[in-house]
């Protein structure tokens, strides 16, 4: 009788979060940071490059279609709304800047069709050598809405049942043509081999998509598939077919529950739970001592005008109203949000459970709490308690702004790391599913086929 074989060792990953000139709403106004950032292709160039050289998994860009806030007064002094790439078009540039680290980028299911992602997405993966990730989203505000020809946003229910329906047309479209199909016969004058062409024929509730796509299937089978929804209808959708989940959480204890309830739902989904990567949010700003870096945090909050927290705090709670409610007064009731209902209700808690003032709450999401400030081995001792207490299988790494933040991660955390044996020292594969070791997705069409073609699954 053969001897049991030792379990895979768990790697830790990290993702970069790069959001040009960071993720703080003040961040463009750093003497440090690069004013124009958002638009300035030779610095986040230079972003990507350094994330390459400490060997993060991925970087990543978020993206909103519209300009959530209204008022004039606060989106004029505000950046990254207003003035910044939009991400697939950047991940084409960055493919051919990089070699190696993984390039994700968000795209709307609500705002988007599905045949435009599918090719987007299928061509990004084949530029960059197959390191395309796909951050599937159902966009979050009515500023959204508007720019599509709605009054508001789609509802919430309604946003993830189109979403699931987009997935399924969307890999059903990356998988119109087997990975042999092309013949490139140039004698013979045979460009592919007809057999191996598949057409989708699908009609859903959302969708009537003929396919086939017309490119050759993706380098990685598909691109990796990033979600970050952490309502409840969110995490299901998650649990069903995300690669890479990004989520946040402001303890220990909290993470863990979130971590053993989607890993869960996951293997309840058909799915090997390990192949379901968990990415919590980790702002850091690194110091020589947590004094230093609590003092850069202070420096960088001072630069946010107070009209722009205030408006912050409003948009996170759902667009609601907050200017007719006494500033030094508690939340009032709120009816739940059909924008990000995890963010209004971690919110909502924090203010109960204390007692703050709506003043007070803006001061605190201006200040951005959810920064880890110290020394590289106080934010490592914090990395490793959440790797190995199986809160995290590694993190989505935010920077208050750019890019000092991030050279200090790179050449004085990411060492440290090392040194504790938790990280890597280069990458293991040419492609992110390589990095994220997740294997290649089989197309729906391997043997043994469907009974019939023409149906999506």
């Amino acid at each position: 009788m053969s001897a049991s074989r030792p379990a895979a060792r768990r790697e830790l990953h990290l993702n970069a979060f790069l959001k040009p000139p960071g993720e703080f709403l003040a961040a463009w106004r750093h003497p440090d940071s690069v004013a124009d950032a958002g638009v300035n292709i030779r610095h986040v160039v230079e972003l990507a490059r350094t994330a390459e050289r400490a060997r993060f998994d991925a970087i990543f860009f978020a993206d909103l279609v519209g300009v959530p806030f209204a008022d004039q007064e606060v989106l004029r002094r505000v950046s990254v709304v207003n003035d910044s790439f939009e991400p697939t078009t950047l991940l084409a540039a960055l493919a051919t800047a990089t070699s190696h680290i993984g390039l994700i980028a968000t795209a709307s299911t609500t705002y988007t069709e599905p045949y435009h992602l599918a090719r987007t997405f299928a061509s990004l993966d084949h530029l960059s050598g197959g390191r395309i990730g796909w951050n599937l989203v159902t966009s979050l505000n009515d500023a959204e809405a508007r720019n599509f020809g709605l009054d508001r946003h789609v509802d919430h229910e309604v946003r993830y049942e189109r979403a699931a329906e987009f997935f399924d047309v969307v890999t059903g479209l990356w998988d119109s043509f087997d990975d042999d199909a092309f013949l490139h016969d140039q004698h013979g004058g045979l460009y592919f081999d007809e057999t191996k062409l598949h057409w989708l024929d699908h009609q859903g509730r959302h969708f009537r998509v003929r396919g086939p796509l017309n490119i050759a299937r993706p380098p990685q089978g598909r691109p990796v598939i990033v979600q970050a929804g952490s309502s409840d209808t969110g995490v299901s959708l998650a649990a069903s077919v995300a690669d890479v989940v990004f989520t946040h959480h402001p303890d220990l204890a909290g993470a863990q529950a979130f971590y053993a309830d989607l890993k869960a739902r996951a293997a309840a989904a058909g799915r090997d739970p390990d192949q379901v990567i968990v990415l919590p949010g980790l702002s850091v700003l690194v110091g020589a001592t947590k004094a230093e870096a609590e003092d850069r945090l202070d420096r960088l909050s001072a630069l946010l005008d107070p009209r722009v927290a205030l408006a912050d705090l409003a948009y996170w709670l759902g667009g609601v109203d907050l200017a007719s409610h006494p500033l030094d007064g508690p939340l009032p009731e709120l009816p739940l949000s059909n924008q990000s209902q995890s963010a209004q209700a971690h919110l909502l808690h924090r203010a109960r459970d204390e007692g703050l003032t709506i003043r007070q709450l803006a001061a605190q999401l201006a200040r951005d709490t959810r920064t880890i400030t110290g020394t590289a081995q106080s934010i490592a001792d914090h990395i490793e308690e959440w790797f190995t207490g199986r809160a995290a299988d590694g993190f989505n790494v935010i920077f208050p702004y750019l890019p000092d933040p991030l050279d200090d991660f790179a050449t004085q955390v990411i060492p440290e790391l090392r040194r504790r044996g938790l990280f890597r020292t280069d990458y293991p594969g040419r492609t992110l599913r390589d990095t994220l070791g997740l294997p290649r997705p089989p197309s729906r069409w391997s043997s043994p086929h469907p009974a019939t073609e023409g149906t999506s699954r």
